[in-house]
Formats: C-alpha cells, structure tokens, sequence
C-alpha cells in the first residue's frame, strides 16, 4: 500500500511542478531578491497543494512566543526528503534556503531549485566560501536564511549529528539570532531508506524559542553551536 501511495505522490508532485512552471519561469526574472521571494510564495503554494492532497496534516507549535525579529537563520533537524516541502510550509516568509549542488541536475526541479537555494559544493572550499558570501549579502538584504546544521540526513540512530560550524558562524559575524525549528514526524511519513516509504498522517513542526547571539562573542562559535544542539536535542526526545 506505501509503494502505491508513494508512486501517487511523486505523480502528484510532479503535475503539481509542472503545473506551477509557467510562474517558476516569470518569477525568475525579477532577480535574486523580488525574483527569488515570488519563487518561494509558489513554493509554499505547491507545498500547500501538495501535502494537503496526500492527507499529510501539518501542525504548527511554537514554544515561546513568536518572534518577528528579522532576519534571522532558521536551522532545523534533518531526517527525510519531507523536511524540504516542510521548510516551504511552516515557513511563511520568503527565506533562502543553503542546499546540496547535486540537487540542481534534476530535470524540472532543478530549474526551479536553481532559482530558489543558495547551492553549495560541500567538497570545495572555494564554492564553500563562495555560498556563504552569498548567504551573508542576503541577510543584509533584510531576507533570512536556512541551513540545516548537520548537513545531510541524520541516518545515526541519535536525536542529532554534530553540527557544522556554518550557521553559527554567520550567525556571530552577522548579529543575527538563530531560530530553530523542529521536523519529529517526516521521517515516520518518508523514511530515508526508501522513497517508496511515504505515508498519510500528522507531520508536526515545532519552532523553539529564538537564541539570540547577543549573549555570545564573535569568537564563541563552537558555545553557540553546542548550546543550540542541546536545546534541540532536548526537545526532539521529548517530542518522540
């Protein structure tokens, strides 16, 4: 039954793409800002379209009260497929999302994640440097951000990886807080194992009290890294 359901929704997910292409391609040509904002609000429509129609429900919790300081960086677990989609659902503001190269050669999708991520060569240095120039004349721009800190799926049994130093480090050289979120249900909808995995049902996001980097000086990057580890670590076993 999850092979039938997960074949409908890769089909669901590409008309939908398909579908929505026409706007991908008009929005590109307003630039890297009003081009890259407008490619995101049609990402969160797909993503509503899309989740809706598969019957994956997708409650929103906020520990705290919410913060409207912007810009800040959204950093989130990573366990499944499902957490890109998520990232455009619970969202709801144009954000810039760090994502994997490799990612940009697949045929449609590609041209619209092209548009829509700041691409990174994690086995470059200078393509590494480059991505987070880029990330850094964003949030200057007033746009935030997104990394996901462990930088590939967490396939080691624990709550968390260790994080990259990355987000942090923009974090304190910017002045910018970080907001974690977190995803405790897409890898029981999509497990990493198998695209052929895919499931109806409640896929929870849990934003975490914002941390400010205010607390922290410019050269404690591995304290607020740790400290925010700890804070959604914590959460995650107690959401399990």
């Amino acid at each position: 039954m999850r092979f039938i359901y997960s074949i409908y929704a890769f089909l669901l997910f590409t008309v939908l793409l398909l579908l929505l292409l026409p706007a991908f391609f008009i929005a590109s040509f307003f630039g890297r800002i009003r081009g890259g904002n407008a490619i995101y609000r049609i990402c969160s429509f797909w993503a509503d379209c899309w989740l809706f129609l598969l019957g994956i429900r997708v409650p929103v919790t906020h520990l705290a009260a919410p913060s409207e300081k912007r810009p800040c960086i959204f950093v989130a677990n990573h366990i499944s497929y499902l957490d890109i989609p998520m990232i455009v659902k619970v969202i709801r503001e144009p954000v810039r999302v760090l994502g994997k190269q490799e990612m940009a050669s697949i045929p449609v999708f590609g041209f619209v994640y092209r548009n829509a991520v700041v691409q990174v060569n994690r086995k470059d240095a200078h393509q590494r440097a480059k991505s987070v120039s880029i990330l850094k004349r964003v949030l200057a721009r007033n746009v935030s951000i997104f990394i996901f800190p462990e930088g590939t799926f967490n396939e080691s049994g624990t709550p968390l990886k260790s994080f990259y130093d990355g987000a942090f480090r923009i974090a304190l050289e910017t002045g910018t807080p970080i907001q974690p979120i977190l995803f405790p249900d897409t890898v029981k909808r999509l497990h990493y194992k198998s695209v052929f995995s895919m499931n109806p049902g409640i896929c929870r996001a849990v934003y975490l009290p914002m941390v400010e980097t205010s607390a922290y000086n410019s050269n404690e990057v591995a304290r607020l890294k740790q400290d925010v580890h700890a804070i959604m670590e914590k959460n995650l076993v107690d959401l399990k």
